[in-house]
C-alpha cells in the first residue's frame, strides 16, 4: 500500500528545480527511488530511505541554526529519519528541528519552494546497521525566539551563526547550497 502524500510528493519533486548539476543528480536519484517504493521513509529499505531537514533562520533572517553532531564532527542542519507513519518529508523536517534544538515556534517559510533543496548522501555502516544513503528533502524554516535544548543521544552544540559566521565552518557542499539558496528567502 502506498504511504499517504506520496502523490503530492511526487508532484512536489517534479516542480523542484535544482541550482546545479550535482542537485539535478539528487534529485533524479530521488525520484527514480520514489516511484519504485510505496513507503520510501521506511527505514527498513536496505539501500536507504528518505529524510526531512530544515535549514533553521530566525524570524529576521539574520541567523541560521546548525547544530554540532558528535559522530560526524561537523556542524550541519536539523533533521533526519521519520518516525513509523511519518509520510511527509516537512513533517519530518519540523519534527527533527523541534527535537533536535528545543524550538517550539517552527513554521516552514511561506514563500519558499518545498522542498528548498534536495541532497543524497551515503551513510557509513556502523553496528547493526549496513551503509546505506540518506535521500534528504530539505525546507525552509522560521523561528520564533526561544531557548535552545539540544537532543540527548547524538548530543551536539546548537548555535545561531550570523551568515558572516559560516565561511570558516567546514560545511559540506550541499549544505552550503542550501543555505545560499535559504539566504534569498531573507526580508
Amino acid at each position: 500500500m502506498e504511504a499517504p502524500g506520496l502523490a503530492a510528493l511526487r508532484f512536489a519533486l517534479r516542480g523542484h528545480k535544482p541550482d546545479d548539476e550535482i542537485e539535478a543528480r539528487h534529485l533524479a536519484r530521488i525520484e527514480e527511488f520514489v516511484d519504485r517504493h510505496p513507503d520510501p521513509f521506511d527505514r527498513r529499505i536496505a539501500e536507504g530511505h528518505l529524510t526531512g531537514s530544515a535549514f533553521v533562520l530566525d524570524a529576521a533572517g539574520l541567523r541560521v541554526l546548525l547544530l554540532y553532531h558528535r559522530k560526524l564532527r561537523r556542524w550541519l542542519q536539523p533533521g533526519g529519519h521519520a518516525d513509523p507513519g511519518e509520510s511527509s518529508g516537512e513533517s519530518v523536517a519540523l519534527r527533527e528541528a523541534r527535537e533536535e534544538t528545543g524550538l517550539r515556534g517552527l513554521t516552514l517559510h511561506a514563500s519558499a519552494p518545498r522542498p528548498l533543496d534536495v541532497d543524497v548522501h551515503a551513510i557509513p555502516a556502523r553496528s547493526g546497521e549496513p551503509a546505506h544513503e540518506h535521500l534528504d528533502l530539505r525546507y525552509l524554516v522560521l523561528a520564533d525566539d526561544g531557548v535552545l535544548v539540544p537532543a540527548r543521544g547524538e548530543a551536539r552544540i546548537v548555535k545561531w551563526f550570523a551568515w558572516n559566521e559560516l565561511e570558516p565552518l567546514d560545511l559540506d557542499s550541499g549544505l552550503r547550497r542550501g543555505l545560499a539558496k535559504s539566504r534569498r528567502y531573507v526580508p
